[in-house]
């Protein structure tokens, strides 16, 4: 994982990018099976939905996935990823089993909290991708980071 980061080590621009991460269908419908219970994710079997065509994982999937990538990520901030919200979240092509996916960070802002001088805030954009270079999520979202 390397060094811990504090908000002194994040720059605008800096660039984080996760391991891999294999997609399975056993996952996808245990997940959505508990989580999100529609056919398009639990059941492989079902007549082909005309969006989708086939069996796709949820979105929250997708997000869950991205969140653990992020943690193990090269970015490893210290006392952990703490997040304050999330700015914006899109799905714009669905995970399938099979895909092998990865998370793209790239540090948007750098600032001071102004009501935590021992903290700062920094905003991310969250890019998950499949194999094909395709984007299946991306997530905007801020960060309360300690300074050293």
């Amino acid at each position: 994982m390397g060094d811990e980061h504090y908000l002194e080590d994040i720059h605008v621009g800096d660039r984080f990018r996760s391991a891999d991460y294999a997609v399975t269908e056993r996952e996808i419908i245990e997940y959505a099976t508990r989580y999100d219970p529609q056919p398009f994710h639990t059941d492989p079997t079902a007549a082909p939905n005309p969006i989708f065509g086939g069996l796709v994982a949820s979105g929250w999937f997708t997000a869950s996935i991205t969140m653990r990538l992020i943690a193990q990520s090269e970015i490893h901030i210290a006392g952990g990823l703490i997040g304050l919200g999330v700015d914006e979240l899109r799905w714009p092509r669905p995970v399938r089993p099979g895909d092998t996916l990865h998370v793209e960070v790239e540090v948007l802002e750098v600032r001071l909290s102004r009501s935590h001088p021992d903290r700062g805030i920094v905003r991310v954009r969250n890019t998950t991708l499949n194999q094909r270079k395709e984007v299946v999520q991306t997530l905007v979202t801020a960060l309360f980071i300690p300074r050293r």
